[in-house]
């Protein structure tokens, strides 16, 4: 690749800076132009645009590919397989499926340069607040913590992702970027943590409706807690996830509770359960490729049953997707133990083979030939529902599926986690792993971190945590390679856990390829 590369990752924002305006709530954008970032930050209204430009990374889907996080995460886990057409649909995915064949040429660059983007949309808006004319102190502390979480949010992808990634937190030249080195994780899950111990206390409690999607004091708390946990610093998460959680089972002091019904939680946008949702609106135009970014949910098309047609209920009612991620093998075995289904199975699985062979739906398997099988299970949570189908221009780019990344199940899990893992009060632990399980009909069993695993894996199933969780806990050798039927991930410990850097990212560079993976 070119010199310039680097810049539509990092520096995508410095040259041109990407406003997107308002319509009907806060992070409901319609494609627009550029407009330089010289004339910007002269007003407030402006000031409030180039926060829309830092969140808006948050929902890109498409980016030189299809890079859905979520997605991607479901394809490296044991929950699904990649699936697709062929095996020349998206090798990417089929290599975040088969670890064995993941080289940094491979690499989504989307989940590299996207989260750089919201790095350094964040970094411009904070360059910039101090030295906007008519903006209110108050309105800047709260830009000013909104762009902190949302730099400590990107970069906690990142890290995830990648481990070893170049540590930005002022906006920087180009001379700059290209001189950089990578920082140690530590750094930067320090960096992180004292973001938004810095954003907390000026974010909102609530917000309007109409800025669904900003960050809250609840968000920042939870995503903070949950930085801790995967930092193994176990005091800290539980007492911070206590103060997001409240009395299990209960309202907490930021109105949260667990939906009574657990299928409701996919089917409302912004409901009680709900801490951060990334929005995806159906009434955006975008209207062709050309664009090579996209913030429609992709991944709501990719993951439905290829060819699909709805005939008779109680088959779905949902739009012709393109294959991929069908649920494995394992997911079906953990949700169905003789013959009983787990409450929560007909909100996670739909079973189109067997509403096929009923005659009441049709739809293309993947073939085997991709190394894995097509199962007949395809993905509920984020399905492609009619309801949100596209409105204005290509329907299929304007998916209007949101991503609750963090919600209320999530975070108790989480915090008896911590309090397991760090030897704190097992009576609280027992009780925010029983309501979980009650919300859902299920009876108390004892606490212990095999229970609050299996938990997790039931509850959160397909909402692309499950690999990450496997990582943290040192479990993702032994159970990507001895999934059923004999299909393994080919996850190499010691070089898995984190991904390959994009080859693309190294030209001109100070990087170097993380261990075990060659340019």
């Amino acid at each position: 690749m070119k010199r310039n590369k680097i810049s539509l990752g990092i520096l995508i924002l410095m040259g041109a800076l990407t406003i997107n305006s308002c319509s009907k709530s806060f992070l409901e954008p319609e494609p627009k132009g550029e407009t330089l970032e010289s004339n910007y930050y002269s007003s407030p209204d402006q000031a409030f645009a180039g926060l829309v430009a830092a969140y808006g990374p948050m929902g890109i889907t498409y980016h030189d590919g299809y890079c859905s996080p979520e997605g991607l995460a479901n394809a490296a886990s044991d929950e699904c397989y990649s699936g697709g057409a062929s095996t020349n649909d998206q090798v990417t995915w089929t290599a975040m499926n088969d670890m064995s064949t993941l080289t940094p040429a491979l690499m989504p660059n989307g989940l590299w340069d996207v989260a750089f983007q919201g790095v350094t949309a964040s970094n411009l808006l904070l360059s910039k607040l101090d030295g906007v004319p008519g903006l209110d102190e108050a309105t800047k502390a709260r830009y000013v913590a909104e762009a902190k979480f949302l730099r400590a949010y990107y970069y906690f992808r990142l890290v995830r992702w990648f481990g070893n990634v170049p540590l930005f937190t002022t906006a920087a030249s180009l001379d700059e970027v290209y001189a950089a080195k990578q920082a140690a994780p530590a750094d930067v899950y320090t960096q992180i943590e004292k973001d938004l111990n810095d954003a907390i206390p000026d974010l909102p409690v609530t917000v309007d409706a109409s800025d669904n999607g900003r960050a809250t004091q609840g968000a920042g708390k939870a995503l903070l807690g949950k930085v801790y946990l995967y930092d193994k610093k176990y005091t800290e998460a539980a007492n911070m996830l206590k103060d997001v959680n409240g009395t299990p089972g209960g309202t907490s002091q930021y109105g949260y509770h667990l939906m009574a019904n657990y299928g409701d939680i996919f089917t409302q946008k912004f409901n009680s359960e709900a801490i951060l949702e990334i929005q995806h609106s159906n009434s955006q135009k975008f209207g062709d490729w050309s664009g090579n970014t996209l913030t429609g949910n992709m991944y709501a098309v990719m993951c439905g049953p290829r060819n699909y047609s709805f005939k008779s209920a109680p088959a779905p009612t949902i739009v012709t997707g393109w294959g991929f991620t069908p649920i494995s093998y394992d997911l079906y075995d953990a949700m169905v133990t003789n013959g009983k289904y787990d409450p929560r199975y007909k909100y996670t699985i739909y079973n189109i083979d067997s509403f096929a062979n009923a005659g009441l739906c049709a739809y293309s398997a993947t073939p085997f030939t991709l190394g894995f099988p097509y199962t007949g299970y395809n993905v509920v949570k984020y399905a492609p529902l009619q309801q949100y189908l596209g409105t204005g221009g290509d329907p299929y780019l304007n998916y209007g599926v949101d991503y609750i990344e963090i919600r209320l199940a999530d975070t108790y899990l989480m915090e008896a986690e911590a309090l397991v893992q760090g030897g704190g009060d097992k009576s609280r632990a027992q009780a925010l792993l029983d309501a979980v399980r009650a919300r859902v009909g299920l009876s108390s069993v004892p606490i212990t971190m095999d229970a609050i695993k299996n938990e997790r894996h039931l509850e959160l199933a397909t909402e692309g945590h499950r690999f990450f969780d496997l990582v943290r806990w040192g479990d993702a050798d032994k159970v990507l390679n001895n999934m059923e039927k004999g299909f393994s991930k080919h996850f190499t410990a010691g070089k898995n856990e984190i991904l390959p850097i994009p080859l693309s990212e190294f030209p001109n560079t100070q990087m170097v390829q993380n261990p075990g993976y060659n340019h």
